[in-house]
Protein backbone atom coordinates (compact mmCIF):
# COMPACT_ATOMS: atom_id res chain seq x y z
CA UNK A 1 0.00 0.00 0.00
CA UNK A 2 1.36 3.23 -1.21
CA UNK A 3 0.40 6.30 1.15
CA UNK A 4 0.77 9.42 -0.49
CA UNK A 5 -0.42 12.76 1.45
CA UNK A 6 0.16 16.34 0.32
CA UNK A 7 0.17 19.80 2.31
CA UNK A 8 0.73 23.63 1.59
CA UNK A 9 -2.57 24.38 -0.81
CA UNK A 10 -3.65 27.65 -0.18
CA UNK A 11 -4.97 31.00 -1.32
CA UNK A 12 -2.13 33.25 -2.92
CA UNK A 13 -2.62 36.65 -5.47
CA UNK A 14 -1.27 36.38 -8.33
CA UNK A 15 3.00 36.44 -8.41
CA UNK A 16 2.51 34.75 -5.19
CA UNK A 17 4.24 31.57 -4.17
CA UNK A 18 3.59 28.35 -2.72
CA UNK A 19 5.08 24.91 -1.84
CA UNK A 20 3.53 22.12 -2.08
CA UNK A 21 4.59 18.71 -0.35
CA UNK A 22 3.71 15.34 -0.62
CA UNK A 23 4.81 12.56 2.45
CA UNK A 24 5.48 9.33 1.08
CA UNK A 25 7.38 6.43 2.54
CA UNK A 26 11.04 6.17 2.23
CA UNK A 27 10.95 3.24 0.15
CA UNK A 28 8.38 5.26 -2.35
CA UNK A 29 10.49 8.55 -2.72
CA UNK A 30 13.74 6.45 -3.42
CA UNK A 31 12.44 4.01 -5.43
CA UNK A 32 9.44 5.31 -7.59
CA UNK A 33 8.87 8.46 -10.09
CA UNK A 34 6.65 10.41 -8.46
CA UNK A 35 4.80 13.74 -9.67
CA UNK A 36 2.26 16.35 -9.68
CA UNK A 37 -0.84 16.89 -11.85
CA UNK A 38 -4.12 19.44 -11.54
CA UNK A 39 -7.56 19.23 -12.22
CA UNK A 40 -9.81 22.24 -12.08
CA UNK A 41 -13.83 20.79 -12.34
CA UNK A 42 -15.11 21.25 -16.03
CA UNK A 43 -11.39 20.99 -17.65
CA UNK A 44 -8.93 17.86 -18.05
CA UNK A 45 -6.77 16.87 -15.64
CA UNK A 46 -3.47 17.93 -16.59
CA UNK A 47 0.63 17.29 -15.80
CA UNK A 48 2.08 19.55 -14.00
CA UNK A 49 5.91 18.02 -12.86
CA UNK A 50 7.43 14.22 -12.30
CA UNK A 51 10.77 13.36 -10.91
CA UNK A 52 12.28 10.07 -11.30
CA UNK A 53 14.64 7.81 -9.24
CA UNK A 54 17.56 8.86 -11.29
CA UNK A 55 16.54 12.64 -10.78
CA UNK A 56 15.30 13.43 -13.96
CA UNK A 57 12.54 15.90 -14.08
CA UNK A 58 9.75 17.33 -16.97
CA UNK A 59 7.75 19.72 -16.54
CA UNK A 60 4.56 21.02 -18.31
CA UNK A 61 5.15 23.72 -20.85
CA UNK A 62 3.29 26.51 -19.02
CA UNK A 63 4.68 25.95 -15.68
CA UNK A 64 8.62 25.90 -17.14
CA UNK A 65 10.89 28.87 -15.53
CA UNK A 66 8.35 28.77 -12.52
CA UNK A 67 8.06 25.60 -10.97
CA UNK A 68 10.49 23.37 -9.78
CA UNK A 69 9.83 20.01 -8.52
CA UNK A 70 12.46 18.33 -6.25
CA UNK A 71 12.75 15.13 -3.67
CA UNK A 72 14.19 15.03 -0.26
CA UNK A 73 14.71 11.39 0.41
CA UNK A 74 15.52 11.36 4.10
CA UNK A 75 12.37 13.61 4.79
CA UNK A 76 9.76 11.29 2.80
CA UNK A 77 9.20 14.19 0.34
CA UNK A 78 8.57 15.29 -3.27
CA UNK A 79 7.69 19.14 -3.00
CA UNK A 80 6.64 21.53 -5.61
CA UNK A 81 8.05 24.92 -5.45
CA UNK A 82 5.54 27.53 -7.39
CA UNK A 83 6.69 31.13 -7.97
CA UNK A 84 4.94 33.82 -10.09
CA UNK A 85 1.81 31.71 -9.88
CA UNK A 86 -1.21 32.85 -12.48
CA UNK A 87 -4.47 32.57 -12.17
CA UNK A 88 -4.76 29.85 -14.64
CA UNK A 89 -2.78 27.76 -12.17
CA UNK A 90 -5.49 27.15 -9.97
CA UNK A 91 -6.82 24.14 -9.02
CA UNK A 92 -6.94 20.82 -7.33
CA UNK A 93 -2.88 19.44 -7.15
CA UNK A 94 -2.34 15.77 -6.67
CA UNK A 95 0.71 13.54 -5.64
CA UNK A 96 0.94 10.72 -7.46
CA UNK A 97 3.81 8.04 -7.56
CA UNK A 98 4.73 4.90 -9.51
CA UNK A 99 7.28 1.92 -10.15
CA UNK A 100 8.50 3.02 -13.56
CA UNK A 101 12.15 1.36 -13.68
CA UNK A 102 11.90 2.94 -17.44
CA UNK A 103 11.73 6.50 -16.23
CA UNK A 104 9.97 9.45 -18.07
CA UNK A 105 8.15 8.46 -20.86
CA UNK A 106 5.46 11.27 -21.55
CA UNK A 107 7.09 13.93 -19.60
CA UNK A 108 4.92 15.32 -17.03
CA UNK A 109 1.88 13.91 -18.55
CA UNK A 110 2.98 10.68 -16.51
CA UNK A 111 2.17 11.73 -13.43
CA UNK A 112 -1.79 11.54 -14.95
CA UNK A 113 -0.81 7.37 -15.17
CA UNK A 114 0.69 6.76 -12.16
CA UNK A 115 -1.24 3.95 -9.90
CA UNK A 116 -0.88 5.63 -6.49
CA UNK A 117 -2.38 9.15 -5.78
CA UNK A 118 -2.81 10.95 -2.70
CA UNK A 119 -5.79 13.84 -1.88
CA UNK A 120 -5.18 16.47 -3.28
CA UNK A 121 -4.24 19.82 -1.61
CA UNK A 122 -6.00 22.92 -3.31
CA UNK A 123 -4.30 25.81 -4.90
CA UNK A 124 -6.36 29.14 -5.29
CA UNK A 125 -4.73 32.42 -7.09
CA UNK A 126 -6.37 35.35 -7.39
CA UNK A 127 -5.75 39.00 -9.00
Amino acid sequence: QVSLVESGGGSVQAGGSLRLSCEGSTYTVRNYCMGWFRHVPGKIPEGVAVICVDGTTAYEESVKGRFTISKDVARNRVYLEMNDLKVEDSGLYTCAADYRPQGLIDGAEDALHYGYRGQGTEVTVSL
